[in-house]
């Protein structure tokens, strides 16, 4: 029988498998492989791939899968145990398993005793031979088996010897390692951790693995209680999708296996924040700010005292350097901001602010009156630089507006509606007046913003606009109502933020855009 001995915790990652049966997370046979590759390059001991023969997308990933060249992986097919009242040789199920050439299966039966009786609808005895015939059958076959038992938590606290007996066949059929499975998620960690130890005790010498669910938001607390009291193997989901509330996140037990814990399960840790979005990317879903360790948010600052102190120490408001994991520390300025969120910010953009000097309180005091107006520099550093470079004399204004115009025409017979903007402006003593029409109001402003700096600046080429927010302030003054917009900026190589308000989401929407294309000359100066 296989030992799990070589590290003190093995990963197994099912978000290919189990993460998929969560709601809104799709990916196609190239997402899967892609995603399998970026998995083993991260150091995953095992990749669940699917379920081979459920459906064509899991038949065509298998076959492949088999051209992959995995470094450190191992590849396991999914499934469960033979048929009842079938002989495991001519089971198809079974037989798929086998077909899929993976190293591993990883099989499940049932350990809850009214499943056995009310769902299978078969006997106890029929169930105990199910386990031990198919573990032993693709044991036989070559094949790392590894037994997950479902719902074992429950079944074990509904009748214990019952369910330590389905483990005891898995075991005695030749699994290399015994799943408990929280399939429910309504399990405690203090529960986790008595059966866990039960387990051991019952059955001594063979490697006890989890698989928990995040129902009662204790998917990660449960793994970590599990491998408290001896579990060797901790199986989940980056990101920590699944069915219904979703699985146990991978992206938070890692770090606090190796980082809280001590133990080496993962060889770079520093990568985790990249694997977390890249799965996210991969399957169109949008990123979790305030996950923890990998979140944008996860080491944000905003409070005047916190930012104060972290300038300091960071480790006085940071359980750990955000670094260790991919991340990076992030100073917020808002009106809760004091004047260590805008050294701090001034510091990181390589501009001398003095703490205590007449330019930080003016800074600071801006900052305080604009958010009263409805700005948010949260998301929009550029903005705040540009007010930074403004009170240090560190700016020289790119041009001169002396008017903007636009206008949306919609015609009756047909024909496409128009928007187009005018935009008079002077560059020196030299003036420009362009015409553009855009896909709105805002992009027509772009576009003829654009024309109009081109021949003085044409490295504004290189910008472009990778996001556009609008959000209502105060919504009871209906259309009157002032408009906050956002957008975000790109060269390529950085994205930053700035950010407009005005009761005209015209002119919210042009601070937002003059401030964008003003912050990349006044870098470029």
């Amino acid at each position: 029988m296989s030992v799990l001995s070589d590290k003190p915790v093995h990963l197994y990652d099912t978000t290919l498998r189990d993460g998929t049966q969560g709601e809104g997370f799709q990916l196609s046979v190239f997402d899967k492989l892609r995603i399998a590759e970026r998995l083993d390059g991260f150091g995953i001991d095992y990749i669940e791939g699917g379920w081979p023969g459920s459906n064509p997308k899991d038949v065509e990933f298998f076959q492949e899968a088999k051209k992959l060249k995995l470094g450190h992986a191992k590849l396991a097919a999914f499934g469960s145990t033979r048929r009842m009242n079938t002989p495991v040789e001519e089971d198809a199920q079974v037989r798929l398993l086998l077909e899929a050439e993976t190293p591993v299966v990883t099989i499940f039966g049932k350990s809850w005793e009214l499943h056995v009786t009310e769902v299978l609808r078969t006997t106890v005895e029929e169930n105990i031979a199910m386990i031990y015939d198919t573990v032993a059958h693709l044991k036989k076959n070559g094949r790392e088996v590894i037994y997950d038992a479902e719902h074992f938590f429950d079944g074990y606290k509904d009748a214990p010897q019952h369910a330590l007996n389905t483990l005891k066949a898995a075991a005695e059929g030749g699994a290399s390692c015994l799943v408990l499975c929280d399939t429910n998620g309504g399990t405690l960690p203090a529960e986790v951790m008595e059966i866990c130890a039960e387990v051991q005790k019952a059955i001594p010498g063979v490697p006890v693995g989890i698989h928990t669910h995040n129902d009662c938001e204790l998917g990660v607390a449960n793994a970590v209680a599990a491998v408290q009291a001896g579990a060797v193997q901790v199986q989940g989901t980056i990101n920590g999708y699944g069915e219904r509330t979703g699985n146990c996140n991978l992206t938070s037990v890692i770090p606090i296996l190796q980082l809280k814990m001590g133990l080496k399960v993962i060889g770079e840790l520093e990568k985790l924040q990249d694997l977390s979005y890249f799965v996210d990317d991969v399957s169109n879903n949008p990123h979790f700010a305030r996950a923890a360790f990998v979140g944008r948010t996860a080491f944000a600052h905003k409070g005047g005292m916190h930012v104060n102190a972290v300038q300091k120490l960071a480790r006085s408001y940071e359980h750990i350097e955000p670094g260790a994991v991919g991340n990076e520390q992030n100073i917020l300025v808002s009106e809760l901001s004091g004047q260590s969120n805008i050294l701090m910010k001034a510091e990181q953009v390589g501009l001398a602010l003095e703490k205590g000097s007449a330019e930080a309180k003016a800074v600071l005091q801006t900052v305080k009156d604009r958010e009263n107006e409805g700005y948010s520099y949260e998301a929009a550093g550029g903005s705040l630089e540009l007010l930074i470079r403004r009170e240090l004399g560190n700016y020289e204004k790119p041009f001169e507006l002396k008017e903007y115009h636009t206008s949306f025409r919609q015609y009756r017979d047909g024909h496409n509606p128009v928007c187009e903007a005018t935009v008079k402006l002077y560059v020196g003593e030299v003036p420009e007046y362009t015409v553009a029409e855009g896909h709105g109001v805002v992009n027509a402003l772009d576009k003829a913003l654009r024309a109009a700096l081109r021949p003085f600046y044409p490295e504004i080429s290189d910008v472009t606009l990778v996001d556009y927010k609008v959000r209502i302030i105060d919504g009871h003054d209906a259309t009157a109502a002032k408009t906050r917009v956002l957008i975000v900026s790109s060269d390529g190589k950085e994205n930053w933020g700035t950010v407009g308000v005005s009761e005209n989401i015209i002119e919210a929407s042009w601070i937002a855009l003059v401030d964008g294309i003003d912050l990349f000359l006044q870098r470029r100066k």
